[in-house]
């Protein structure tokens, strides 16, 4: 035979008489005491869903009224039966919602105090090169806007011959606690002091020069040196030329970020350096001695008899130099056939008659060729 269900005001503690506000009053009463998260005691958990039971008809408006007029009868099986949580009606969806909840706000202004040397903002500088800089290297002058350390006071903020002190409302701790009241107890939350701003202690006489900042905004000349072999997109970093922090602290670094510009007629390849020569058909056929550029200088270059054009020639150590180290690449010659665009009378009467050389050259190869492959296949 089943229990008979008690009655859900005795349940809550409550009269019928009472309004809305104080049946959820006495649900978050009874729920923080029972709940089986909470209270390990043996039947906790039966006298909780019991409770729950209660609430979610007494809490419910149209429930209510039927249970009012038809008991149990009027709300059906009771517990569990209109779904929903026993927590509706007062922000939370769930037990574990409530420490969530709770537990967020407390840690969600929680930053805690400011400890040791705090570190400046790193800065950014875009700077161009030539060619020939990036592949040797340089020494940069550059000029950068930055907060810097103030003289005066020497990053502190305070002014010259005072002291701070400690300060009032964290008591030197650098921390507000604020304690929360919850259905559940009390909860801390943890807050950075706004008037220390975290440090425990406060300027009483601000510095003059940087109204207690302890930095100034200054123009930096910064001495950048760039070793040989960089290429475009490459950054180079200078420890410590970044911005000052406020207070005092170390100095962030500087990114410099470099971009080279092209070459006139040197194009790069990693470590190697491309170039295209220019030669003439008689250079080419007869073969000749040229002078070609380089990074170091001018170099002789031997140009074989027959050469095609598109061949390339290797100089080697004559291309760029790998990045702190003492090795280089190679410079890559091709060589580029050019056809003249005007000639003069002699050079054309010159050209016509090495083309009928060739033409009886070609008959006369063409002829032999005609005779091995009649001898061959015995053809009459």
């Amino acid at each position: 035979m089943a229990a008979t269900k008690r009655d859900y005001y005795e349940v809550l503690g409550v009269a019928r008489s009472a309004n809305e506000e104080d049946v959820k009053k006495a649900f978050r009463r009874l729920a923080r005491q029972y709940h089986p998260d909470v209270n390990k005691d043996k039947g906790a958990e039966e006298r909780f869903k019991e409770i729950n039971e209660a609430y979610e008809v007494l809490g419910d408006a149209q429930k209510r009224q039927a249970y009012d007029r038809f008991g149990h009868a009027g709300v059906g099986a009771g517990a569990g039966a209109a779904g929903g949580s026993p927590f509706e009606g007062f922000g939370f969806g769930s037990f574990t919602d409530i420490f969530e909840q709770f537990f967020n706000a407390a840690g969600a202004g929680t930053t805690g105090r400011r400890t040791g040397a705090q570190r400046g903002a790193d800065l950014r500088y875009e700077l161009t090169l030539t060619f020939e800089e990036a592949v040797r290297g340089a020494q940069k002058e550059i000029e950068i806007p930055r907060w810097e350390a103030c003289a005066t006071c020497h990053g502190s903020g305070a002014a010259p011959g005072t002291n701070t002190t400690r300060c009032s409302a964290c008591q030197g701790t650098g921390e507000i606690r604020r304690v929360q009241q919850s259905i559940f107890g009390q909860f801390v939350n943890v807050m950075v002091c706004d008037r220390c701003r975290g440090e425990g202690r406060v300027i009483t006489t601000p510095c003059d020069r940087c109204s207690g900042q302890g930095r100034v905004r200054n123009i930096k000349r910064v001495t950048v040196n760039i070793p040989a072999g960089v290429d475009d997109g490459i950054t180079v970093r200078v420890t410590g030329e970044g911005e000052a922090p406020a207070r005092g602290g170390t100095p962030g670094n500087l990114f410099v970020a470099l971009s080279v510009k092209p070459h006139e007629y040197f194009k790069r390849q990693n470590t190697d350096i491309l170039y295209e020569l220019p030669i003439s058909f008689a250079e080419a056929s007869l073969g000749s001695e040229v002078e070609v550029p380089t990074l170091d200088g001018k170099e002789t270059l031997k140009i074989p008899s027959g050469t095609q054009s598109g061949r390339t020639f290797r100089l080697k150590g004559k291309g760029i130099p790998v990045i702190h180290s003492t090795q280089r690449g190679d410079e890559l010659v091709t060589v580029k056939l050019v056809t003249p665009q005007s000639l003069t009378a002699r050079q054309k009467e010159l050209l016509h008659e090495f083309a009928e050389i060739e033409r009886q050259q070609n008959e006369r190869g063409s002829h032999n060729l005609f005779d091995r492959l009649k001898d061959a296949m015995r053809f009459e």
